[in-house]
């Protein structure tokens, strides 16, 4: 349990508002448009996960901190939950699992629809092969695939603007910058100056002093005791 702990702060960090919601919508504390609130918790818990998932990686590169590996895949996992609730909140409580209703006066009235559903399908697929056996069956194509995930961010971002009033659209800019510098922050080059710096940083401090008189490996033992309190 000591040892997972992060991973169980995460999963239950991420389980919470949607038990939240649960909680909000048995007690009637919702507003007077509960679809509408259900549509935006929803949607706004669901891209905060994926843009977590999304800063495991570069949190790694300038850190060096190799644990938020093990909760990358359980974030894009509550973010796919939270997605699937959002679509079934549209879907379901707003036009009744009317598909006829939804082609008629959805599309033709609320196009972001379409660019929100190109990044559910991206993290339906992602979900579904996020398994080992599934990382076994495609091989090199599992990689390209789960790329396929900065998609998913673009696109949620881009629903997200359009979808947006005028008066909120800092939001969504800002969530938009934020997924920029992830992106940023996977480029090749950028990663190496990153990781370069982190190295010669963490070189530098823990390089033993120099000690005039006494060789390098006492100057190592000479550092540490600099670091013991004083015996009483």
């Amino acid at each position: 349990m000591r040892k997972n702990w992060l991973f169980w702060t995460v999963n239950i960090g991420a389980a919470i508002p949607l038990l939240w919601l649960a909680w909000d919508f048995g007690q009637g504390n919702l507003s007077i448009n509960p679809i509408a609130d259900i549509t935006t918790r929803t949607g706004t818990a669901g891209l905060v996960l994926l843009l977590l998932s999304l800063a495991c990686t570069p949190l790694m590169t300038i850190t060096g901190w190799r644990q938020p590996a093990t909760v990358r895949k359980s974030l894009g996992l509550w973010a796919f939950v939270y997605a699937t609730f959002h679509l079934l909140n549209f879907v379901g409580l707003d036009y009744g699992f009317d598909l006829g209703f939804i082609l008629q006066d959805g599309l033709p009235t609320k196009p972001y629809i379409v660019v929100g559903l190109l990044a559910f399908l991206i993290l339906v697929s992602l979900a579904i092969t996020s398994t080992k056996g599934w990382q076994r069956r495609l091989g090199k194509k599992w990689k390209w695939l789960h790329r396929l995930v900065y998609v998913a961010g673009v696109a949620v971002i881009v629903h997200f603007l359009w979808i947006a009033k005028a008066a909120d659209d800092w939001e969504p800019a800002l969530y938009g910058v934020l997924l920029s510098a992830l992106l940023i922050l996977r480029i090749p080059a950028v990663r190496k100056r990153i990781v370069a710096w982190r190295q010669g940083t963490t070189s530098t401090a823990t390089k033993p002093p120099l000690v005039r008189g006494v060789k390098p490996e006492r100057a190592t033992a000479t550092a540490a005791d600099d670091l013991r309190f004083p015996a009483d």
